[in-house]
């Protein structure tokens, strides 16, 4: 495993700017107004040959504990545990602040390696706040800009002591389509739904840990949030990785009017092109929606193999009836995927977690599947055979033979004259055909038509 670094500071001072700049993406959100970042975020840091896992944390504050910023600051705490480095992170042109003095005594009493950072440190501006930084006893602070990239070999000279020099190793990439390299490979698990459905309870639940910041509020989550795990498979016993990744919940677009929640769905539409296996995340106490059609649509249209889990099943009333409300409406407002995994979840008892886990693996296997062009084209004559293409206008449609093109998600190559005029019926045909016949069972699969070209055509 890599070195951890781990970024610490109160609110505002540029933490997650300086995660971004580390990694060299814009993973964690970035805005004026400070508590943007509330959950833990790792990232593979990259910084002049070091590399290493930084993270970013959520701005330290003095409240109570059992309000969400106290509840924040305990999500930072746990942070520091395993951690080989902190960076304590102040803001120069803002000048020392009670609160940087209050984290820096914490940080004293910590057996983990402390390198105090001073941010927006470019120009005039920050250097009074740089000399100042020496009174906290911290040793000298490194002056960085995160935003403009400044200060960065200081901090790599810094760091060097704490983190190890890694030689990279050629890593082949993953051949998806050999059955044992898709079951060594993380699981990508995304977890969606509306606010308060329970997503970051639900995996607090399957890790068994309170490793993201839950509560009553709605809206808690604002980053996704990617955690490694292993799952200890209940029928093998075998260890499997998964990547199980929190987003934020997901309203109507026309009641989304803050500025940070619409970066914050557009984080979420992020993780789940990201993703391999989606579970959409439904409350029991509310049912099904309007707008979970809709993510769940956004969902398909993606690629992603998609699955839904109905949370707070200890306290559904009258169960069964809506379980099968559930079932037909997802057969009614996607008809496209008839039979989507339906699920009963309870993040509060651990009810049918394993199960749930368990049909994502099968689930992603179905979605990374390739069937041979020898069982395609058997399958396809009989398809033929058993429902001939129509003939519009008495011109015959010629289907010559298909081939799967490519996986994750299945796409499938028709071969054939006139297909302009095929319909879009006869097309769902084939697709329900190859998804209930072939072993795709719930999973979206595309289907390209290719008409030859003529080569004696006319020519412009």
């Amino acid at each position: 495993m890599l070195p951890q670094v781990i970024i610490i500071g109160r609110p505002n001072v540029g933490k997650s700017t300086l995660f971004n700049r580390l990694v060299g993406k814009k993973l964690a959100l970035v805005d004026d107004q400070p508590g943007v970042t509330r959950d833990r975020r790792f990232g593979e840091a990259h910084l002049l040959g070091l590399d290493f896992t930084i993270v970013d944390t959520a701005g330290w504050e003095e409240d109570d504990p059992s309000s969400l910023p106290g509840r924040m600051r305990a999500q930072t705490e746990a942070a520091l545990v395993g951690a080989d480095v902190a960076l304590f992170v102040i803001d120069a042109r803002a000048g020392l602040t009670p609160l940087d003095e209050e984290i820096s005594r914490y940080l004293r009493e910590q057996p983990v390696p402390v390198i105090l950072c001073a941010n927006k440190a470019e120009g005039r501006a920050g250097e009074s706040g740089l000399y100042e930084a020496f009174s906290l006893g911290m040793g000298e602070p490194v002056a960085i800009s995160a935003e403009h990239g400044e200060g960065m070999a200081d901090l790599f000279e810094a760091l060097l002591p704490h983190v190890e020099r890694e030689d990279d190793d050629d890593i082949a990439p993953i051949d998806y389509e050999d059955e044992e390299a898709l079951n060594a490979a993380p699981l990508k698990l995304a977890i969606v739904g509306r606010p308060n459905a329970g997503k970051s309870t639900l995996i607090n639940a399957i890790l068994n840990e309170d490793r993201l910041l839950t509560g009553p509020e709605a809206g808690i989550t604002r980053d996704s949030i990617a955690i490694d795990w292993q799952w200890r498979d209940p029928k093998t016993g075998e260890d499997r990785p998964v990547r199980l990744i929190d987003t934020a919940g997901m309203r109507k677009r026309a009641q989304v009017t803050d500025k940070l929640e619409r970066m914050a769905v557009a984080d979420a539409r992020h993780a789940i092109d990201f993703a391999e296996v989606v579970v959409l995340l439904l409350d029991a106490t509310r049912g099904l929606e309007h707008q979970d059609l809709k993510i769940a649509s956004m969902v398909l249209e993606e690629g992603r193999a998609l699955m839904i889990a109905i949370n707070k099943w200890d306290v559904a009333e009258e169960a069964s009836s809506l379980f099968n409300g559930i079932r037909a409406a997802l057969d009614e407002g996607l008809a496209q995927v008839r039979g989507l995994p339906l699920l009963a979840v309870s993040a509060r008892t651990g009810k049918g977690l394993d199960q749930m886990l368990g049909a994502a693996f099968e689930l992603r296997a179905a979605w990374s599947k390739r069937v041979p062009t020898a069982a395609l084209n058997r399958w396809f004559d009989d398809a033929l055979a058993a429902n001939p293409p129509p003939a519009p206008g008495g011109r015959r449609i010629k289907l010559r033979f298909i081939t799967q093109a490519k996986t994750r998600p299945p796409g499938f190559v028709l071969f054939g004259t006139r297909l302009d005029d095929l319909p879009v019926s006869y097309q769902r045909y084939l697709v329900n055909g190859i998804r209930r016949e072939l072993g795709f069972d719930a999973v979206p699969v595309r289907l390209f038509l290719r008409t030859p070209k003529n080569p004696f055509a006319k020519k412009d």
